[in-house]
């Protein structure tokens, strides 16, 4: 019913046309054989052969139509059934990638649902349009038995659960090997997914340095043939059980073959049906058991590729139901409570506290802090205290365990997230490099505008402000140059020209909240500093919530908050914290030290 309703979602008419054509050829095919009968019945009969054959010619002409008639039907059902192909893998890929994109982003820290979306990903949206394919193939299958079953039972009532005994032995074989297959695969997907993994860092350009400059091919070669080998052991012991299942069926089945004729021929000595029926019924068995066939391995099929496309609804519910903003909706409507402002004047973190699924301990404990418009405000701390975790829970991306966010008195679990994203501009450490355009890598964060040329003043304000517009002057074909080397015509940046880009892409976002999450990391020294003189003059009037490690970074913040191990130790501006002799004073002399004069000599200073 699934597989109905996708196939009919596709296309209801390729899908009417598919089911009610391969119907009629089935009535055809019954057709074609009673007609067979009164071809036998003429040429069986006495009288000179000239007679007989010109008795048999009307029926012969009906099966010809017959036959005829049904291989034009059975044309045209291939041919819409060949149309809803493409158009099922559209709506499957669409429905998966819709839920994994708008999924709660701590769904993607944990194992099990990476586990999962791997199994949907891999195997279950693969069969979806398989699911359809086969469906329909039981269709023509069992049309196709049924007639045979029909041709049978009029010619004599014994016949049909001969027939039927048949289906018994290849049924069981199919279905346990199917079942077989599938959980089977279904222990390995673990291990596939760390073999993809491997395969990925050991393909990829990014990673080809490093693995040779610190010789990992053996290590990596080593680890993934691990994986490998424990993979094709468990698929060995699978070909072999599948094998006894198959045998087993097919000496059944030779059985049940042997008794359907032994029966028939009894009922012929003694004289049950005439030889003429006997002979049609001869063809029928035959017809009914290659729908048999058709039908079994069909079933097979479907009730195998059944398995992984219930694997990618089951994913696709579970992901959907992990979509915060459908409660949220209902929730803010049934409270009919205000909207997030469009700007703020005010963000409060109230007493948060959150822990990462599958972790044992919090990596927020009990955190408050106030930020206001306009104002910098950085969170700095050693690494694993909790700051990228705290920014990603005020801009909505995380729901806290405990404690709530507010942006103006309105709390962010209660309202649809995207609400929040859409305020909210970030510049990380970890960016992607997207494989587009220069300009689409900069506008793509902005579903509203595309600007198509260079003229846009936003597109050439971003990036002349992120300093991207001197990467950009020197691409081939500027902002239309696409920046990836593996298509023809693609450019390739380095890691600091990356940043640029990323940076701007922030910037035209134009958003209330511009979170700066480690934005230099990439870059060198000149830039660094150039970085932080373009974010303080683009913060004009803009909320920044800035995250470094190089303190000297953050002595324009107008508040520097310190994190310890998920908690807020230390608070205030650079000369406040200085003073207090803390955590922030010992990291900032660490590092200033580390570009002032030489350090005294341990001994001396003792």
């Amino acid at each position: 019913m699934q597989a109905a309703g996708l196939a009919w979602r596709a296309n209801r008419t390729d899908t009417a046309v598919t089911i009610g054509l391969n119907l009629l050829a089935g009535v055809f095919t019954a057709f074609g054989l009673l007609a067979t009968t009164g071809v036998l019945t003429a040429l069986l009969s006495g009288g000179p052969t000239p007679a007989r054959v010109r008795d048999a010619l009307p029926s012969l002409v009906l099966v010809a139509g017959a036959v005829a008639l049904r291989a034009g039907l059975q044309a045209v059902a291939g041919w819409a059934q060949a149309r809803l192909e493409p158009q099922v893998e559209r709506l499957v890929e669409l429905r998966l990638f819709e839920a994994t994109t708008a999924v709660h982003l701590t769904a993607l820290d944990d194992s099990d649902f990476l586990d999962d979306l791997q199994r949907a990903q891999s195997r279950g949206m693969m069969a979806a349009p398989r699911v359809v394919q086969h469906a329909v193939d039981v269709l023509t299958g069992t049309v196709g038995m049924v007639a045979a079953a029909l041709t049978l039972g009029v010619l004599h009532p014994l016949l049909l659960p001969l027939l039927l005994l048949t289906a018994v032995p290849e049924g069981w074989a199919s279905v346990r090997s199917a079942r077989l297959q599938y959980f089977t695969l279904l222990t390995l997907v673990g291990v596939v997914r760390r073999k993809w993994i491997l395969s990925d860092l050991m393909s990829e350009r990014r990673h080809a340095a490093e693995i040779r400059s610190f010789t990992m091919r053996p290590f990596l070669l080593h680890e993934y043939d691990r994986f490998a080998a424990y993979q094709r052991a468990v698929q060995l012991d699978l070909a072999r059980r599948q094998t006894v299942a198959r045998v087993t069926g097919d000496v059944l089945k030779g059985l049940a073959t042997a008794l359907v004729y032994i029966a028939l021929g009894l009922m012929l000595w003694r004289g049950a049906v005439p030889l003429a029926v006997a002979g049609t019924a001869v063809l029928a068995i035959r017809t009914g058991q290659q729908s048999l066939v058709n039908l079994v391995f069909a079933v097979n099929q479907c009730y195998e590729e059944g398995l992984y496309f219930g694997d990618y609804l089951t994913f696709c519910d579970a992901a959907e139901a992990r979509i915060p903003a459908r409660a949220r909706l209902l929730e803010a409507e049934r409270a009919k409570r205000r909207p997030l402002p469009d700007d703020f004047a005010r963000i409060q973190v109230q007493d948060v506290t959150f822990t990462y699924p599958g972790s044992e301990s919090p990596s927020l404990r009990g955190i408050s802090l106030e930020v206001n418009k306009g104002e910098v405000v950085a969170l700095v701390g050693e690494n694993g205290s909790g700051k990228t975790t705290l920014a990603r829970v005020m801009a909505g991306l995380y729901d806290p365990d405990a404690g709530s966010v507010l942006w103006d008195d309105v709390s962010l679990t209660d309202v649809p997230p995207e609400d929040a994203w859409k305020r909210v501009a970030v510049i990380a450490q970890e960016y992607t490099h997207w494989p587009m355009t220069a300009r689409q890598n900069i506008t793509m964060g902005r579903a509203e505008k595309h600007p198509d040329t260079d003229e846009d003043p936003a597109v050439l304000a971003a990036a002349r402000a992120a300093g991207a517009d001197e990467v950009v002057a020197g691409l081939a074909r500027g902002y239309d140059t696409l920046l990836d080397r593996r298509f023809e015509g693609g450019a390739e940046l380095s890691g600091g020209q990356w940043q640029r880009l990323a940076v701007a892409r922030g910037f035209y976002r134009n958003a209330p909240l511009l979170i700066c999450d480690e934005p230099t990391a990439a870059l060198d020294a000149r830039a660094e500093h150039l970085l932080f003189e373009r974010i303080r003059t683009h913060a004009d009037g803009r909320t920044v919530l800035l995250i470094t490690h190089r303190l000297a970074s953050v002595r324009f913040a107008d508040r520097i908050y310190v994190l310890e191990h998920g908690r807020v130790t230390e608070q205030g501006d650079h000369d406040t914290l200085i003073a207090q002799k803390g955590l922030y004073a010992e990291l900032y002399n660490l590092q200033a030290a580390a570009y002032g004069a030489t350090p005294p000599n341990p001994r001396e200073a003792a």
